[in-house]
């Protein structure tokens, strides 16, 4: 071993950014070094950091995405522990592993659907869908089917951080690849959660409808009934009622140029693996 890990050990506890800092650097340089047992110590240190709370702190902000980015670089072996974290409770950690998840992409598809399916908690399970909805890669096709039964969910942190999911799965599954059966799954859904009692819901359920319009999932028909339901919300049809939520008119008027734009977007350029 290179590293002393008593030396790291007391840098990563530092309440100095600079040490701090100092010991992501050493870390980053010993990980090459090491197999994954070895390296084992090295990811318990940098994932402790996911508990700081960067709100005491504007420069724990940085840290703490540097061990973000840092951790996804162990390799593919961290994604059972990441995935583990999503269950510890705290919401600082649970939030920063699901990035974690997010970043290091397809390879954490399949272990995030086994965990979803191995419990039946409700907070648990949303945990999950918020990672799945972090990656960037079409095959997260292979969990349509959980975002959208989480969609459903009496639950309202499960419905509504699936309601926000099946967005982000539009804007990284190339139209076609969703299948007409899961399009029309989610265009249902999502206009019903259009009449959730929670304006949170209500909101984004109107982005995740903007995004399968924008990156080519829904047609002209089912694009022309939702400029008709944006205008009412947005009191600009004939009844001129409008929703009181300011947030539920903000999402509704960013929306509605996907349903009127004839021509889908290409997805922010080539998406994940």
């Amino acid at each position: 071993m290179t590293t002393d890990l008593t030396t790291l050990s007391a840098q990563f506890a530092s309440s100095d950014p600079g040490a701090v800092r100092a010991a992501l650097q050493a870390v980053r340089e010993e990980i090459s070094r090491r197999g994954s047992e070895q390296a084992r110590p090295l990811f318990e240190m940098v994932s402790s950091l996911f508990y700081i709370d960067p709100q005491d702190d504007p420069e724990l902000a940085t840290i703490l995405d540097e061990a973000i980015s840092l951790v996804t670089g162990f390799g593919p072996w961290v994604i059972p522990h990441l995935v583990e974290n999503l269950d510890q409770g705290d919401l600082k950690a649970q939030m920063a592993s699901a990035e974690a998840l997010g970043r290091i992409g397809a390879d954490a598809v399949d272990p995030l659907i086994e965990r979803y399916q191995a419990t039946r908690d409700a907070e648990r399970r949303a945990f999950v869908v918020y990672a799945l909805g972090k990656i960037r890669s079409p095959r997260v096709a292979k969990a349509a089917d959980i975002a959208l039964a989480a969609a459903r969910s009496p639950d309202l942190e499960l419905r509504d951080t699936a309601t926000r999911a099946i967005g982000r799965f539009a804007a990284s599954i190339p139209p076609g690849e969703l299948g007409p059966a899961a399009v029309t799954g989610y265009y249902e859904t999502l206009r019903k959660n259009l009449s959730d009692p929670n304006k949170g819901v209500k909101a984004k359920a109107l982005r995740s409808l903007g995004k399968l319009a924008r990156y080519g999932h829904l047609d002209e028909k089912r694009k022309g009934e939702m400029e008709t339901i944006v205008l009412n919300l947005l009191g600009e049809d004939d009844e001129f009622r409008w929703d009181r939520a300011f947030v539920v008119r903000r999402e509704a008027r960013e929306a509605l140029e996907y349903f009127r734009d004839q021509t889908p977007a290409d997805a922010q350029g080539p998406r994940g693996p």
